[in-house]
């Protein structure tokens, strides 16, 4: 089966109040360390990974780009020979627009990173300042221009509403000014408050206001209406693409296909195991150095469990699931409010459906206690649907990110 590689790199120039990723600011000293970690660890676990064929590599973070270009490259090269990698891979670095200029995106791009995703967030400097933000509107401009000018033909723009102080019109002015530069994909999501953050904290103090989820939600709307206005499909709850340049490495998630992860806190997932590394760089860094896989945890899911987290992940997509995994009946509710469609026998997602996702998988039975409730499937059956086909357990990420 085909499956995706993600590879993290932590190091950020600041630490975004909003952010909860595993992100460190302040540690540039760890890089070479880190990068040679990375190295390592591709050659330590490759060896469980012989039977897959890899059709997509995703270097995310933190900010991969404060790295070098030349050390990207070397990773790049050592993940391409420790694994089965296909030759047209899908190939995807993350960047902020202050991390890169003319010169450094050349060489990524002849380095084999042939999709760009950049982080403008907004193109409202009030709304940077309230994400906290370093850098400015123009800054994004300025890097889409230079990533065109270096030959990128496969640009993403990461966009997050719903902060302080945004209004529906300054939303709708991040969507055009968005739709001018022209990229091929957007990906934009609603602000959440994470406890664990300097904007948590903040919001619990009352020094900062929580987003507004009415708010949030006709942005939503509006961004699906705007996007679509452009010719981009709305494939994927928080993703929109122009015809053949929908995200191969995030459709393996909601697919639920195969996954490796290298780096501090990444996860992976194959067959009936979901497993991730430890998070702090520095006991990366000391497992790693002495030989040792730096798994953090795992866990396995029954085939209940498995059904809900597929039945959630196609669910995000245009692609939906089979009538066949759904009771008779059950679907009907859905149907009739407009949350679903069928589609040729797949239960597809309108996009009020795709707004209200986790009601329509979860169901009003399932309270706060969410998909691990045993009476959370469709209509609150506690078993799938006939047609659900046999499966040896998840190959999906966390939780955490299988909600907008």
């Amino acid at each position: 089966m085909s499956a995706g590689i993600y590879v993290h790199v932590p190091f950020c120039l600041t630490r975004c109040g909003y952010c909860d990723f595993n992100a460190v600011a302040g540690m540039d000293h760890l890089r070479s360390r880190y990068v040679a970690a990375l190295l390592r660890e591709a050659d330590l676990v490759s060896g469980e990974w012989t039977e897959e064929e890899f059709v997509s590599i995703f270097v995310g973070g933190g900010t991969p780009t404060t790295l070098d270009p030349g050390d990207l490259k070397t990773l790049l090269t050592r993940v391409r020979a420790r694994f089965r990698v296909r030759g047209d891979a899908e190939v995807t670095v993350e960047a902020n627009p202050d991390t890169v200029d003319a010169v450094s995106l050349e060489r990524l791009l002849a380095a084999g990173f042939e999709r760009l995703s950049l982080g403008a967030q907004s193109f409202d400097g009030h709304v940077l300042r309230a994400l906290e933000r370093v850098h400015p509107p123009e800054a994004v401009r300025r890097a889409v221009r230079q990533a065109r000018a270096a030959g990128y033909r496969n640009l993403n723009l990461d966009l997050i509403y719903g902060a302080e102080g945004e209004t529906l019109e300054s939303w709708e002015r991040t969507l055009l000014e968005t739709i001018d530069l022209g990229p091929e994909h957007v990906s934009a999501y609603a602000l959440t408050i994470e406890p664990s953050t300097p904007l948590g904290r903040k919001v619990r103090a009352g020094l900062a206001r929580p987003p507004d989820p009415d708010l949030q939600a006709d942005m939503f709307l509006l961004a699906g209406e705007t996007l679509a206005s452009a010719g981009y499909q709305h494939y994927e709850v928080s993703n929109w693409a122009r015809p053949g340049f929908a995200c191969v490495h995030n459709l393996g998630y909601w697919e639920r296909r195969p996954y490796a992860g290298l780096g501090a806190g990444a996860h992976a997932f194959r067959g009936d195991r979901r497993w991730w590394n430890v998070r702090p760089p520095e006991q990366y860094l000391q497992l790693v150095e002495a030989g040792r896989a730096p798994i953090g945890g795992e866990e396995r899911l029954d085939s209940f469990d498995a059904y809900l987290e597929e039945l959630l992940l196609r669910l995000r997509t245009l692609r939906g699931v089979p009538a066949s995994w759904v009771y008779p009946g059950d679907a009907e509710p859905y149907l009739e409010g407009g949350l679903l469609e069928d589609r040729d026998g797949y239960l597809v997602p309108t996009e009020r459906g795709m707004l209200l996702l986790n009601e329509l998988v979860l169901g009003p039975a399932s309270g706060p206690a969410g998909p691990g409730r045993r009476d959370a499937a469709p209509g609150a059956r506690a078993i799938p649907g006939p047609g659900w086909p046999a499966r040896t357990g998840p190959r999906t990420p966390p939780w955490g990110l299988l909600t907008m």
